[in-house]
């Protein structure tokens, strides 16, 4: 089983990976760990990430970016509409009220969803993580900003659905980089000690992120988090591209916005000028040749100009920090470490707004860019039964207030209860007991809509179906399970109706009693996911005994933000098969590319070389067929289907083989030979020295000697008559024997002869030595060549060998 993070971000993605050692972040077929979410619109295909940046500004109108907040919003949302004006492409509304971007692809205009659009950057995410397990990837956590309300969060997950990954879990962007901190330190305090408290800042490109976590041996709890969602990296960059505007409008006369491939060449210098005024305060320069009117236009700026530009988004830093604090009851001497990630921390301005806010200096152990992604890869580890991962429990927290609305039973009046306050612990379960006659609504929203950056503050209506009243006429009790789950999204996920029997008193059923509430709120009971303590039910009023059954009822959702099952299961259908056009236009494209490198590299070699392996005729032949092709590459054949190209490789193999080949024999064929020549000598010197009487090969018998001695006669023959052969043969003609035929040669000699040469020696059993107090006696037996008695003092050739005074042989050595 594959286990994998993504952090999918507003402007890159990052893909982490569980293997044997640890979690990795990978690299894409660029070698580059991050990967741009873009993805960039053909006639003929799609390309996404670096080779989709890479056409941002030539193809502008269809390169699509800065998509991510556009998840579960409809069309008209204020938000959508204001960045719609920033953006190179058009949106569009869909058919379902929601957020379409316009593009031409394959030479027709297409409506994509934020959806759609996501699970092809998913698509991208998913082969890079494949190619580099080198095995299917369906298991995943991907993670999302801790403000993304449930419609987002749902959108998301569609996109998900949509690609075929199974997420596991949307994780929090700040939950995932708390884990990554946590479930490596040894010296957290044990589960009965008073926990540390961490905090950890996050500003990436397009919005900050801040949440306080409680540290303990084996676990982490959030206490609070706080954002800005519209404070970001690129708000900082959007300050020096209207600096530069203004500049160049008063300097050069011209005017940037005014045309959308100027501006977004701006936008990419100001970025890199950002980057660079973060390790450098001296005055910088900004050059842009051929800007606009072929006018080349250049600017300078330094840190200081840049902090001073900035100084309304550096005292927005300070408000979700306060906010923080303000929720979790905090003092700035509690936490014990803030830890920044993102890439818009390395702005020293930033830094040191968030370490004067704590009056301590800012933590950068993490890796600013990955820690989210890695986060992501962990939780999925200790989901996945695959890695065995350290005890680790991970408790969130709810970022909005959720409230329940109903009506009363033949009542007008309504009944609001909050089931989940802000910060209260995720994931979690909680029951509560309504008393109805038949059919009721539920209607969940948040309670503080103005605390919620999204515009709708309902998150959907629930329908609790065939409720009817008890046997008596009375009100039946109906059990409804709401929840938080494991991805931050509120649902109702069971609701059954306990219908009572009456029993005889011995009889040991099960007992319930409930009473209803005056004010008619419903009583709740909790069922707890993240090491929380059950809420206490107040004392009830005591009923008899009676046998409760609880029947499960049908429970009808109807959500902000859904996608239908039809409309879901034709964006899967769309993109598997552009999945599949991206992949036989990959395949035709690389067919073109393998006739363009045939041209050239026999062309290069066909005049070095290969020159001599070819006769006259047929090299003039042969070039005039490679300029042929290489102008039909470049007129007619600049885009044709893959067979065109397959045929016309073909063509050029046909005579380029042979000479290729040629040159190749002629390169290998005098070591292969040499090769041959060298086992031929070393058996034949066995040979000879079997015939003299070697005492080394004494033990072979003479018939499986002959026949290693007619195996080198033959295959010495046949050697001399092919070198014969081949010194009258030219250059330009193909060789009499190949050199797969000499290694078979070579193959087959030793299989013949090395089974009899390398034929062990009969064992000889070693004569027994009886020990003496004073050496060794060995009775008149001779040493084992006959030469020595080694009781004597005999010369030993690397020294001598003398017994000593307990009985025991020394040796002396040179």
């Amino acid at each position: 089983m594959s286990v994998v993070g993504l952090d999918v971000g507003s402007q890159s993605c990052y893909i982490a990976v569980a293997r044997a050692g640890g979690i990795e972040t990978i690299a894409n077929e660029f070698s580059d760990r991050c990967t741009p979410s873009v993805i960039s619109f053909g006639s003929k295909n799609r390309t996404i990430g670096v080779a989709a940046k890479n056409q941002q500004i030539t193809h502008a109108n269809n390169t699509v970016s800065s998509f991510k907040r556009f998840h579960g919003r409809a069309f008209n949302d204020p938000f959508i509409q204001k960045e719609k004006e920033n953006l190179s492409y058009d949106l569009v509304p869909m058919k379902n009220g929601g957020v379409g971007i316009k593009v031409m692809y394959m030479d027709e205009e297409h409506f994509f969803s934020v959806e759609q659009i996501t699970a092809m950057l998913l698509t991208k995410l998913k082969e890079t993580a494949e190619n580099n397990l080198k095995k299917p990837v369906t298991d995943c956590v991907i993670s999302v900003p801790s403000f993304f309300t449930d419609a987002e969060r749902r959108s998301v997950l569609d996109a998900a659905q949509i690609v075929g990954l199974n997420c596991l879990r949307l994780m929090n962007d700040m939950t995932a980089v708390a884990l990554n901190y946590g479930i490596y330190k040894q010296d957290l305090p044990n589960a009965e000690e008073k926990p540390r408290v961490v905090v950890f800042v996050d500003m990436g490109h397009s919005s900050f992120q801040v949440s306080a976590c409680a540290f303990n041996k084996g676990k982490l709890k959030v206490l609070g988090t706080a954002f800005d969602p519209f404070l970001g990296g690129k708000n900082f960059d959007e300050k020096l591209v209207e600096h530069f505007c203004a500049e160049f409008k008063t300097k050069y006369k011209l005017d940037a916005k005014s045309k959308i491939r100027a501006l977004l060449r701006l936008h990419q210098e100001c970025e890199k000028l950002k980057k660079l005024m973060s390790s450098n305060s001296t005055d910088l320069p900004l050059n842009i040749e051929c800007f606009m009117n072929d006018k080349d236009v250049s600017g300078k700026m330094n840190r200081s100009q840049f902090e001073e530009l900035c100084a309304e988004l550096l005292q927005k830093i300070e408000v979700p920090l306060h906010s923080l604090m303000a929720q979790t009851q905090l003092k700035a001497e509690d936490v014990s470490a803030i830890e920044i990630v993102g890439g818009a921390t390395r702005i020293p301005a930033v830094k040191e707004r968030i370490a004067k806010f704590f009056g301590k200096d800012v933590s950068t152990t993490l890796n600013a860019d990955e820690a989210v992604a890695r986060g992501c890869a962990l939780q999925c580890a200790i989901l996945s039964p695959a890695f065995k991962v350290r005890e680790f429990s991970v408790t969130d927290a709810v970022p909005f207030p959720i409230s329940l609305v109903w009506n009363h039973d033949s009542e007008e009046t309504e009944g609001v209860h909050e089931v989940f306050s802000r910060n209260h612990a995720a994931p979690f379960s909680k029951v509560l007991t309504f008393l109805r006659r038949g059919p009721f609504e539920l209607e969940a929203f948040y309670s503080d809509p103005q605390g919620v950056p999204y515009p709708e503050a309902k998150i959907g209506r629930f329908v609790v179906q065939n409720v009817s009243a008890q046997k008596d006429g009375e009100k039946s009790r109906v059990k409804v399970k709401v929840r938080v789950n494991t991805h931050g999204i509120f649902t109702i996920s069971t609701a059954s109706m306990v219908e009572k029997v009456p029993t005889e008193e011995e009889d040991g059923s099960s007992l319930e009693a409930d009473m209803e509430c005056p004010n008619q709120r419903p009583t709740e009971s909790s069922d707890v996911d993240a090491n929380e303590k059950k809420v206490d039910q107040p004392p009830e009023a005591k009923k008899p005994k009676i046998k409760v059954v609880n029947v499960e009822l049908p429970v009808e959702a109807n959500l902000v933000w859904q996608l239908g099952r039809d409309l879901l299961n034709m964006y899967i259908e769309t993109e598997g098969k552009m999945i599949m056009q991206d992949k036989l236009e990959k395949e035709r494209n690389d067919a073109k590319n393998a006739v363009e490198e045939c041209v050239y590299e026999f062309r290069d070699k066909l005049c070095g070389p290969y020159e001599k392996f070819i006769c006259e005729q047929e090299h003039e032949k042969f070039l005039r067929l490679l300029t042929e092709t290489e102008d039909w590459l470049y007129e007619e054949g600049e885009d044709q289907a893959k067979q065109a190209y397959i045929d016309k490789l073909e063509e050029l193999m046909k005579m380029g083989t042979p000479v290729k080949v040629r040159f190749q024999e002629a390169e290998e064929r005098p070591k292969v030979l040499e090769e041959l020549g060298q086992r031929l000598q070393h058996y034949a010197k066995i040979a000879a020295d079997f015939r003299g009487k070697d005492e080394k090969y004494n033990h072979i018998d003479e018939s499986e000697m002959k026949k290693v001695e007619k195996s080198v006669n033959e295959v010495m023959e046949w050697m001399n008559n092919v070198m014969n052969a081949q010194a009258k043969r030219s250059l330009d003609q193909d060789p009499v024997v190949r050199t797969h035929e000499i290694r078979a040669k070579v193959k087959e000699l030793n299989n013949v002869c090395e089974p009899v040469v390398t034929q062990p020696k009969p064992k000889i059993e070693s004569p027994k030595l009886e020990r003496t107090p004073n050496g060794p006696n060995i009775d008149k037996k001779e040493d084992l060549e006959g030469k020595n008695n080694l009781g004597a003092e005999a010369p030993h050739q690397n020294g001598e060998c003398h017994p000593n005074e307990k009985g025991s042989v020394n040796m002396d050595l040179d």
